[in-house]
């Protein structure tokens, strides 16, 4: 704390003096916030896939006790960079939240992410795509690239980024690739000239220099940026983004989006006696085999009064994040528990699917729990059940939905496209008079528009 405090008060300090020598060109001090040496999403220990070195908890007290001091050192921006976990920045951008609330100081939030190949993920796995989807929650000022690659390297992930991102757009690539003995050898004119392309091509607004650079680098950017046109940001997704390893997006045309529900404690005996017997290949087995016939998502639910299902929830999550070939599609947490959600939102670096939540409690206790879950990054099933029972009518249906829709997005700023409604289908063709009609009254409140 004291060290970050001390550094934001030094850089203030001096861009202030040189602000003053010349205002106008003023100068910003960004709080940078770096990964640490530690990742949520993988293990450290190859035969112990779920285990962790440190918890989505502990990494944002530590990034808080940081950005609180940034923020009381006078810093104009937080940057996150050098992301190459994104679990890791979604705890890092809950500490900025949480530490901008207490210190009652908001400053811009920047994120900038490194890529490991030329595949163009992160470390952890994700592609550039999935990531934006994960920090699709927060309230963003930029997002970039840095570290990885040379600035020639580093331009078609940059093109990528900035075709897709409704932020700012930053770059701060390496002075080229190192040689042999790990120095570089790239010269300030020869970056400039690469990096001349970004601003040419429109692709940023904020540009700098990582590895190998020094203030020469930096010094050759004033006369490239005369008369540029700043890249303008696209605009924000209009369907449903949720993402594991891999983007999906849930548009029209894909008709129907396959939930795999065979990892679900209450609904396969099968699984609920490996889960029980800590069988967890074999458990595995059952989500791999779920997405290689198909599944888009896969639903995970550990509700059962023998089990503890936090433990159970924070393991399987784990070692699902292990294997690619399930990892890379989003997952739904389904459990009525808070505590079960809570820890397995804490264990996902995508974003998922909270399965579920209602007015069953009144508006208090629904408006506070949707709060939390979009602070975890995640959309949410919104199940037609309000304090009065399940809505069983088409007019009881459209009536608690609109009410959620409304508290969804009036008060607990919920982006539309991340609300899923389940407007229950109830018993049908029991020969019961009472339910004849649930099947279309289900319909009918499915296809209705009246919920916006």
């Amino acid at each position: 704390r004291e060290i970050n405090l001390a550094a934001a008060k030094i850089a203030r300090e001096a861009a202030d003096e040189y602000t003053l020598k010349n205002p106008d060109k003023p100068r910003f001090v960004a709080g940078s916030v770096g990964p640490t040496n530690k990742t949520c999403s993988l293990s450290p220990e190859v035969n112990n896939p779920a285990f962790r070195n440190i918890t989505h908890d502990e990494l944002v007290v530590a990034y808080r006790q940081q950005i609180e001091a940034l923020l009381k050192g006078g810093v104009d921006a937080i940057l996150i960079e050098t992301i190459f976990d994104s679990l890791n920045a979604k705890a890092a951008i809950f500490a900025a939240e949480e530490a901008m609330r207490v210190t009652n100081i908001k400053v811009p939030l920047m994120l900038s992410v490194t890529i490991s190949d030329t595949g163009g993920r992160t470390l952890s796995g994700q592609t550039l795509d999935a990531f934006l989807a994960s920090i699709q929650h927060a309230g963003i000022f930029s997002v970039g690239l840095n570290c990885s690659f040379g600035a020639a390297q580093l331009k078609p992930f940059l093109k990528q980024l900035a075709g897709r991102a409704p932020y700012y757009i930053s770059a701060y690539p390496n002075a080229g690739l190192p040689n042999s003995l790990g120095l570089y050898d790239q010269t300030p004119e020869d970056m400039a000239v690469q990096m001349k392309e970004y601003i040419s091509e429109g692709l940023v607004n904020i540009i700098g220099g990582c590895c190998g650079t020094t203030d020469a680098y930096i010094a050759e950017y004033e006369k490239l940026i005369e008369g540029a046109k700043p890249h303008v940001p696209v605009s924000k997704p209009d369907c449903l983004w949720l993402s594991g390893l891999e983007l999906l997006e849930v548009k029209p045309e894909i008709n129907f989006v396959n939930i795999g529900e065979r990892c679900n404690v209450a609904g396969s005996r099968k699984f609920l006696k490996l889960i029980q017997e800590k069988k967890y290949d074999e458990a595995l087995s059952i989500a791999r085999k779920q997405v290689e016939d198909g599944a888009l998502v896969i639903d995970m639910n550990m509700d059962d009064g023998l089990l503890d299902a936090c433990a159970e929830m924070r393991t399987f999550l784990n070692l699902v994040a292990s294997e690619p070939e399930i990892a890379r599609v989003p997952v739904m947490i389904d459990s009525s528990n808070p505590d079960v959600i809570f820890t397995g939102l804490k264990c996902l670096q995508g974003k998922s699917i909270v399965n579920s939540i209602s007015l069953k409690e009144g508006e208090d206790k629904f408006l506070q729990y949707a709060r939390a879950i979009k602070r975890y990054g995640a959309a949410v099933v919104v199940m037609a059940f309000d304090e009065k029972g399940q809505a069983g009518t088409c007019e009881r249906k459209i009536e608690v939905c609109s009410r959620a829709y409304r508290l969804l997005t009036e008060q607990s700023g919920f982006n539309p496209n991340d609300i899923i409604f389940d407007p229950n289908v109830l018993a049908i063709a029991t020969g019961m008079e009472e339910h004849t009609n649930y099947a279309v009254d289900f319909i009918k409140a499915a296809g209705n528009k009246f919920y916006w």
